[in-house]
């Protein structure tokens, strides 16, 4: 599966132990999931903190603390005994590590139809994990469609509204459509900058990184093209930011109308997100305490080495996401 954790891109230095509470003070940065399609954003969170929750309480916790008492008669030597507490009993106060004890929230999010990499920020991570989001960095895609039907919601579950023949559909027409797509979306950057693209100042302003709207609500396509086409089905590689699944979906529907034909999605996956990709992200099954401190440790070795590149195409960056 592409989406398997490949090799560690560092070595790994982190070193898992069995005390619970030396983890859980490591338990803080950012780090990649996979996430399954047909798996909405709060699943698959609430899945990986109940994992940490297990995985924390199945290691040495500390034990409940000790309950003093002074028994005796007054009028002779009193004995002072030490027992464990029921009041800080597991038993009585629930597990050590609860849900409500972690802050984890994504720096990209993904929509429920949509698969590939996920980045979350873990307790203090959610900074850098808030950090990265308000950056607008770019996210890569490989969306599949089918020629030759659409569906009321441009995904492949919804209901069939109209087919249409699509054997004349040629693989060079559609690298013409996505070529003309990526050179009007490249115009309109600069257009919504008030630049002219023969300018001088639109040298230097493409110079300095990526062109950004100023309106985040506004979706822009860096790169587009097909990457395979085996009728009725193609992909395309999508790079862009501001994007949603709803306006992803519309990208093959479109696509379709304008081949004279229709398309429907099938699968949209995001294998890359600014630094991170594929290789780094953490399948379901390795959801654990244990690797996701590796991957934080990976995570963090991959910032600081493309430190002054994240500087150079987001000079909002702070600091502190990279220190």
């Amino acid at each position: 599966m592409s989406g398997a954790r490949m090799n560690s891109l560092i070595p790994k230095t982190t070193r898992f132990t069995s005390n619970a509470k030396l983890a859980w003070k490591a338990l803080n940065g950012i780090f990649a999931v996979y996430k399954p399609a047909e798996v909405t954003y709060l699943n698959t969170r609430d899945t990986i903190i109940v994992r940490l929750c297990e995985d924390l309480n199945n290691m040495h916790v500390r034990p409940p603390i000790k309950h003093v008492s002074i028994e005796g008669s007054t009028t002779e030597k009193m004995q002072v005994i030490v027992r464990p507490s029921y009041a800080d009993h597991t038993l009585v106060v629930g597990p050590r590590y609860q849900v409500k004890d972690f802050k984890l929230s994504c720096a990209n999010y993904l929509a429920k139809d949509i698969s590939g990499v996920m980045i979350f920020g873990l307790n203090n991570g959610n900074n850098n994990a808030q950090q990265l989001s308000i950056a607008q960095l770019p996210s890569s895609y490989k969306i599949k469609g089918m020629l030759g039907q659409a569906t009321d919601n441009y995904f492949y579950t919804g209901r069939i509204v109209e087919k249409a023949v699509y054997k004349f559909v040629k693989r060079k027409v559609i690298d013409q459509l996505c070529a003309a797509m990526q050179a009007s979306h490249q115009k309109s950057m600069f257009e919504l900058s008030g630049i002219d693209m023969q300018s001088q100042a639109a040298f230097e302003l493409a110079a300095r990184g990526l062109v950004r709207p100023t309106d985040r609500k506004i979706p822009m396509i860096y790169s587009i093209k097909c990457i395979d086409f085996t009728p009725p089905e193609f992909t395309l590689e999508v790079v862009s930011i501001n994007e949603d699944d709803m306006y992803l979906k519309s990208i093959i529907h479109n696509l379709g109308i304008q081949l004279h034909s229709v398309a429907t999605c099938t699968q949209i996956q995001c294998f890359r997100y600014a630094l991170f990709d594929l290789n780094l992200a953490l399948l379901k099954k390795h959801w654990t305490v244990e690797n996701i401190l590796d991957n934080i440790e990976q995570c963090h070795y991959i910032l600081r080495k493309n430190k002054q590149l994240l500087k150079q195409n987001n000079p909002i960056l702070e600091e502190r996401i990279v220190d």
